[in-house]
């Protein structure tokens, strides 16, 4: 998969949310860890809840689902103000469901990638090999 010079990688699950750069070029992505923002919790509730996941604390799945909406929410502002030109989403497969419903229309033309896969807290190069994978 070729990555745009400057894509950004968000990485998320129920509890973290990282960022990488391609610094690299698209034929040669080199990824590094860009400067993430602190999210904001509150007022931040999904519809999608999956009450079907037997064996989690609700409340848990409730911070989860939040936290999900956070990032979204960050996110789409991110590309709404031009500030995200390319992005592609490596999330748990749970994440990913949450964030789905939530994509603003723009956030949905820059999207390059999805990848349903925990990889919070993988070097870039771990990255890379899961997106060629």
């Amino acid at each position: 998969m070729l990555i745009p010079h400057a894509a950004i990688i968000a990485l998320v699950d129920g509890a973290h949310f990282t960022l990488l750069r391609n610094t690299g070029s698209e034929a040669e992505p080199v990824l590094e860890a860009h400067a993430s923002t602190a999210l904001d919790l509150h007022g931040h509730a999904s519809g999608g809840q999956h009450g079907h996941m037997s064996g989690h604390d609700p409340a848990s799945q409730v911070i989860e689902a939040q936290h999900g909406a956070a990032v979204v929410h960050w996110l789409n502002g991110e590309v709404l103000a031009h500030r995200i030109h390319d992005l592609v989403i490596i999330a748990s497969p749970r994440t990913l469901g949450e964030l789905r419903p939530h994509y603003h229309g723009q956030l949905k033309q820059v999207l390059r990638r999805e990848l349903a896969k925990e990889l919070v807290g993988k070097t870039g190069a771990e990255v890379l090999a899961a997106l060629r994978a």
